[in-house]
C-alpha cells in the first residue's frame, strides 16, 4: 500500500471539550510525519465540510497542541434533524469529500456527530468516529475523552464549595452538566463526597432530599453538599408524557433545576441554601493526563484502521481495551447510568442520598 496516496479529512463537531486537540494530534502527527499522508482539517465541524473551509495540517500545526483545550479546527453544531431534512447540505458534504479526494473522514464528536457520521457512511463515504463528550453518554465505549477532565474540574468545584458550606452552615447545591445522563454528576459527586446526588436516571423525591438534610442536621452536621445534574427530574415529572414534561419545564419560574430545588429546601426547612453553576468551565481548559492518553490512543487507533482501509467504524474503549464497532451500532443510542451501577452501590453504602425511597 502506498500510504502517500491516502488523504485524510478530520473535523471536530458539537460542543468543545478537553482532549480534542490531543485526538487530532494522535491521528494526524503519525499520518503526516511517519506515513507521508495528507491530512486536511475542516473548520467548524460539518459546516466546514459543507462550505469547503479547510487547511492542510502540517507538523508545525500539530506541534504543542497536546496540552491545549478546545480545538484548533473550531467546532459548531449542525442538528441531525435539520440535516436529514436538508438534502442539499448532505449533498454538499459529499461533493466536498470528493473534491478534496478524501480516502477517509475522521469525525470527533458525541451522539449527534456520530448520527451524522453514520448518515454519511450510508451515502458511501469512508468514515471513522472518535468519541468525545464530557457527558460520557456515547454508546459503545466505557469512557469518552473530555469526561475525566470535566470530572476533575467539577470535583474541584465541590471541594472548594465544602469550605464555604461548612463556614456558613449552609446547604450548597452544585449544578453540573448532563441533560439526559448523570455520569458527570455521579463521578464528581462521589469523588467530592457529596451528601446528595440527583441524576436523571434516578427520579428524586424532594421529601427524601429534605429527610436526608434533617438527618444530617440532627446528627450535628450543619452543612450539606448536594450535586444536581441539570437534567435531574422528580418522580412526578418521570410519570409525565414528553409533552407534559416540556410544558412543565417551560412554565418553571426558575432558571434551572438547581434553583428550584434550593427554593424547595428553604421553604420546607430553615436551612440557608445557595446554588453554584460552574457551567462552561466544565468544558474548558487543558485536558487531564488521563484524557490526553485516552485521546491519543483513540487517534492512533483510528489511523491504524485507516492504514488497513477499515472504515465505517466508531472507536471506543471497553474494559481498558481500545477497539471499534460499526457506526450503525453506535448512532442514535444514548448510554445512561444503570440503576445498579457500581458507583451508585458505593454511594448507598457510604450513606449518599440519591433522592430515592
Amino acid at each position: 500500500m502506498d500510504y502517500q496516496r491516502k488523504t485524510i479529512g478530520i473535523l471536530t463537531s458539537g460542543g468543545d471539550c478537553p482532549g480534542l486537540n490531543a485526538a487530532i494530534r494522535g491521528v494526524a502527527k503519525p499520518a503526516v510525519e511517519l506515513y507521508g499522508m495528507k491530512v486536511i482539517g475542516f473548520a467548524n465541524g460539518y459546516r466546514g465540510l459543507m462550505e469547503g473551509h479547510s487547511i492542510e495540517l502540517s507538523s508545525s500545526d500539530l506541534s504543542g497542541i497536546l496540552t491545549e483545550g478546545g480545538t484548533i479546527l473550531g467546532t459548531s453544531r449542525e442538528p441531525f434533524k435539520q440535516l436529514v431534512k436538508n438534502q442539499d447540505k448532505i449533498d454538499q458534504m459529499i461533493k466536498n469529500y470528493k473534491k478534496f479526494s478524501l480516502d477517509c473522514l475522521v469525525v470527533l464528536g458525541g451522539n449527534g456527530t456520530h448520527k451524522t457520521a453514520n448518515l454519511l457512511k450510508q451515502h458511501g463515504l469512508n468514515i471513522i468516529g472518535l468519541p468525545k463528550t464530557i457527558d460520557n453518554d456515547l454508546y459503545g465505549t466505557d469512557f469518552t475523552f473530555g469526561f475525566h477532565s470535566a470530572v476533575d474540574i467539577a470535583t474541584e468545584v465541590i471541594d472548594r464549595i465544602h469550605s464555604t458550606a461548612q463556614s456558613h452552615s449552609r446547604a450548597m447545591i452544585i449544578e453540573l452538566m448532563g441533560h439526559k445522563a448523570g455520569w458527570l454528576s455521579l463521578y464528581a459527586g462521589i469523588a467530592g463526597g457529596a451528601d446528595i446526588i440527583l441524576i436523571p436516571e434516578l427520579p428524586y423525591s424532594i421529601d427524601n432530599v429534605i429527610n436526608k438534610l434533617n438527618q444530617r442536621h440532627a446528627m450535628g452536621k450543619k452543612f450539606s453538599i448536594i450535586v444536581v445534574a441539570e437534567g435531574a427530574i422528580s418522580k412526578a415529572e418521570a410519570k409525565m408524557s414528553k409533552k407534559q414534561f416540556k410544558a412543565s419545564r417551560s412554565d418553571m419560574t426558575y432558571s434551572s433545576i438547581g434553583y428550584k430545588i434550593a427554593k424547595q429546601i428553604e421553604e420546607k426547612t430553615n436551612f440557608e441554601t445557595r446554588v453554584t453553576v460552574p457551567g462552561y468551565q466544565q468544558r474548558g481548559g487543558t485536558p487531564s493526563a488521563y484524557d490526553r492518553v485516552l485521546a491519543t490512543k483513540f487517534g492512533t487507533y483510528a489511523l491504524s484502521l485507516i492504514l488497513k482501509s477499515d472504515y465505517g467504524l466508531a472507536v471506543g474503549i471497553t474494559d481498558n481495551v481500545v477497539s471499534a464497532r460499526p457506526l450503525e451500532e453506535i448512532a442514535g443510542k444514548l448510554k445512561v447510568v444503570p440503576k445498579d451501577h457500581m458507583l451508585i452501590k458505593s454511594g448507598f453504602a457510604l450513606g449518599t442520598c440519591f433522592g430515592q425511597d
